[in-house]
């Protein structure tokens, strides 16, 4: 059975309120290099044309609590896709919900992800292997 896919995963965005030391932590962790860096958010990843893990600033994060629920773990996916409203349709069809904000949206189990544009190094959803 072959599988037409909306879009593909780029990568999963950990909310935390320093992301720096987070990245320098996962990055010795897995021995990836740090791919990308600004004040707010940055990447680990194999190389700068590949998909990773990132961490984004989210000031006054709270530390989740697990396995209490009380904070839960703070995180989403960004899913690249060659034409965002397109993809928006379809996600919509398939049961996800629209949060505040630019494509992004919520699974039906109210796990948040973005709809992302393809980056210029990755190939169109058709041309992959």
């Amino acid at each position: 059975m072959t599988t037409v896919s909306i879009g593909r995963l780029h990568h999963l965005i950990f909310d935390c309120a320093e992301p720096a030391v987070s990245a320098r932590f996962w990055s010795a962790l897995l021995g990836k290099p740090i791919t990308y860096q600004d004040d707010d958010f940055v990447v680990v990843a194999d190389n700068d044309t590949t998909s990773g893990l990132a961490f984004q600033r989210s000031p006054g994060q709270p530390r989740p609590t697990w396995p209490d629920p009380a904070v839960p773990q703070q995180m989403h996916y960004d899913v690249m896709v060659d034409d965002q409203a397109a993809a928006a349709s379809e996600v919509l069809a398939l049961g996800a919900t629209s949060l505040p904000g630019d494509y992004v949206f919520a699974d039906p189990a109210g796990h948040p992800f973005c709809l992302i544009p393809r980056p210029g190094w990755a190939p169109e959803l058709g041309k992959l292997q």
